[in-house]
């Protein structure tokens, strides 16, 4: 497939290996224009009560200035819905004129009424004109068509009414409150969400209706990206020759803090790579203002890219895996000194820069780290010149002295490989060019069972090396070999690394590494670094992560583990599925938040979910072990 061919495919992306932003169609939601080659559209919602209109005009002021595009509105009765042209009122004597989108769940009266005052509608399928009971029951063919069609003319008149008025739409599916009908056929999946959000797209199109926008959330950031993805294939098949329709994304109920920017940018991080994603709104369980520059940040990363990628080879994209579904990449299973690859759990491994530069109290920090995070370094990653060599045999045995279990890693590019296999436990053997494979010769001898070669491949130019010769070498001398790659374009390089290895029919464990020294604030590195190892986490694809960049040992174990968990690859912590709050909710959730995560934070390998309403509390709450919903005053 050559760059050409890779710009026109028909497929899941444009190309796994090139990123392109794709051509959508463009849908006006008042004066901003989303999708087609529009910016990244920047989106939140405001959490007070709607009825409150000075409060609510307040806050929608404040999402402005911050920097939002468009500001999504409750609307869960009719007398919300007509409070929506008191703040529309409000915000013209304010002089602020930012689209408003009113987001309805169980009240089509609310719809039709909020469709006159604001330029967008957000309906949830799973519960616009659906009855939900959580009933089990089989379905006959003649009683799903019936309900389904029950459904489509509840629907029907909002369709016709957005056309008549010029405003938009989104059919927003979400994982938690997919119909009854949908889960008794399709189960809780992304297939189910994506059939239940097309359902609503032929009752639009049948009335020519195509101002329309899709969301498909959820709060397991797997089941998002793999919703999002199966519903752009199912787009495209549907019709082929034309633009599809603009996704709004956003992995919903994320929580705050940390967790909540990891979970965010792993999710919309994933889909923005595959070209999927015109407008975005990172869900947070804090003031809805702070939601925007994670939002900006993520939307700064993709903005602008040039087209970059890979010339490859391959004549079949029979080596792509599935990536509709999740399912870890087979590898190997490498023992000593560290288990990496197979079922093995995800490694994390420190990445420290030069020896030169270690601090004296180098081995301090790392217990104190350990000590702070509770977890555990299990590889440490260190660069190493001539001069290096003797900072890291002290090193080697301050690791032996002090800890237990740690593997010791040393970066080289060449010329130093047999010296530092015989006193680290892994060689990381810089390859900038396909000449320095020649290195491999000189070591051969090196390369017994007892230790592991890395070989990281340095990207500088659109065709990966020729990697044939690892076949041999795997077989012929034991080798215990893994592999890694550096790139400008980490996702897209690494997922071509995975093909051409599965071609060769290759298995060796693949090392995601994210060390980049740029000066970067916190933030803005916790959102590179999750996007990146977090998108290829996704797509079931990474042994080991390697974390770098960061100010201490504590923020890089920290955010790796975070990483992890977030991918739903490993768990280190109690995980809380915290809804963002808005004006359905009766409680401060931010404060029950806190204080559920202050009581249960201890429960390691428990999900929690604090949800503020009944729309999608029980059904995100599925997947969790204990739940705190709200669903009326005081209860």
């Amino acid at each position: 497939m050559n760059r050409e061919l890779s710009l026109n495919t028909k497929g899941l992306v444009n190309s796994e290996f090139f990123y392109q932003r794709e051509t959508t169609r463009e849908v006006s939601v008042g004066d901003c224009v989303v999708g087609g080659l529009n910016p990244i559209r920047i989106q939140s919602m405001t959490t007070t009560d709607t009825q409150d209109i000075q409060g609510t005009t307040n806050q929608v002021e404040r999402l402005v200035e911050a920097g939002c595009e468009i500001v999504r509105v409750t609307a869960p009765s009719l007398r919300d819905a007509e409070a929506l042209f008191e703040i529309r009122r409000e915000l013209k004597k304010r002089r602020i004129n930012v689209p408003l989108v009113a987001d309805i769940h169980f009240t089509p009266n609310a719809a039709l009424k909020a469709a006159e005052a604001v330029e967008k509608v957000r309906i949830n399928p799973g519960n616009y004109a659906d009855k939900k009971r959580f009933e089990v029951r089989e379905y006959t063919e003649t009683a799903y068509l019936e309900e389904l069609e029950r459904a489509a003319e509840r629907f029907r008149p909002l369709v016709i009414r957005l056309k008549a008025l010029g405003r938009a739409l989104r059919i927003g599916t979400n994982h938690g409150s997919l119909s009854d009908r949908i889960l008794n056929r399709f189960g809780d999946t992304p297939l189910g969400m994506v059939k239940s959000a097309l359902e609503f797209l032929d009752v639009c199109e049948s009335e020519n209706f195509y101002s329309v926008v899709f969301s498909m959330k959820a709060s397991n950031p797997q089941v998002a990206v793999h919703a999002y993805r199966l519903l752009a294939k199912h787009l495209r098949e549907r019709e082929p020759e034309k633009p599809r329709y603009p996704f709004h994304v956003g992995v919903t109920e994320a929580g705050g803090g940390t967790e909540g920017r990891v979970k965010s940018s792993i999710g919309i991080g994933a889909l923005l790579e595959d070209s999927l994603g015109e407008t975005i709104r990172v869900s947070l369980t804090e003031d809805p203002v702070r939601e925007i520059p994670v939002a900006q940040t993520l939307a700064r990363r993709f903005e602008g890219r040039a087209a970059g990628g890979f010339k490859h080879s391959l004549t079949s994209a029979s080596y792509v895996e599935d990536r509709h579904r999740y399912k870890r990449r087979p590898t190997l299973v490498h023992t000593k000194p560290l288990k990496i690859g197979g079922s093995e759990d995800v490694r994390v491994e420190l990445c420290v820069g030069h020896i030169s530069n270690l601090p004296s109290t180098f081995i301090e920090d790392i217990k104190n780290a350990e000590t702070a995070t509770e977890l555990h370094v299990e590889s440490l990653l260190v660069d190493v010149d001539q001069e290096g060599v003797p900072a890291l045999c002290d090193l080697r045995e301050s690791l032996a002295r002090e800890f237990s279990g740690i593997a010791l890693a040393a970066r080289v590019e060449s010329g130093l490989v047999k010296t530092v296999l015989e006193v680290s436990d892994r060689v990381v053997l810089q390859v900038f060019s396909a000449d320095d494979f020649n290195l491999i010769d000189e070591i051969k001898e090196f390369l017994l069972d007892s230790k592991c070669l890395e070989i990281e491949l340095i990207h500088q130019e659109e065709e990966l090396f020729d990697l044939s010769f690892l076949k041999s070498l795997n077989e012929k001398y034991r080798a215990q070999i893994i592999i890694s790659i550096s790139s400008d374009f980490p996702v897209q390089a690494t997922r071509m690394l995975s093909s051409r290895l599965k071609s060769l029919g290759l298995f060796l464990p693949i090392v995601l590494r994210q060390d980049s020294e740029t000066p970067e604030p916190f933030e803005s590195r916790l959102i590179s670094t999750s996007s990146n190892l977090g998108s290829l986490l996704c797509d079931g694809i990474g042994d080991c992560i390697s974390v770098g960049g960061f100010s201490t040992p504590e923020e890089k174990i920290g955010v790796a583990y975070r990483v992890l968990q977030g991918a739903r690859r490993r768990t280190s912590w109690t995980e809380f599925i915290s809804c963002p709050s808005c004006g359905r909710t009766l409680f401060d959730l931010e404060e029950v938040t806190e204080r559920v995560r202050e009581k249960t934070s201890h429960l390691s390998g428990l999900k929690i979910a604090i949800m503020g309403c009944v729309v999608n509390g029980p059904g995100e709450m599925a997947d969790a072990d204990f739940g705190y919903v709200g669903s009326g005053f005081g209860k």
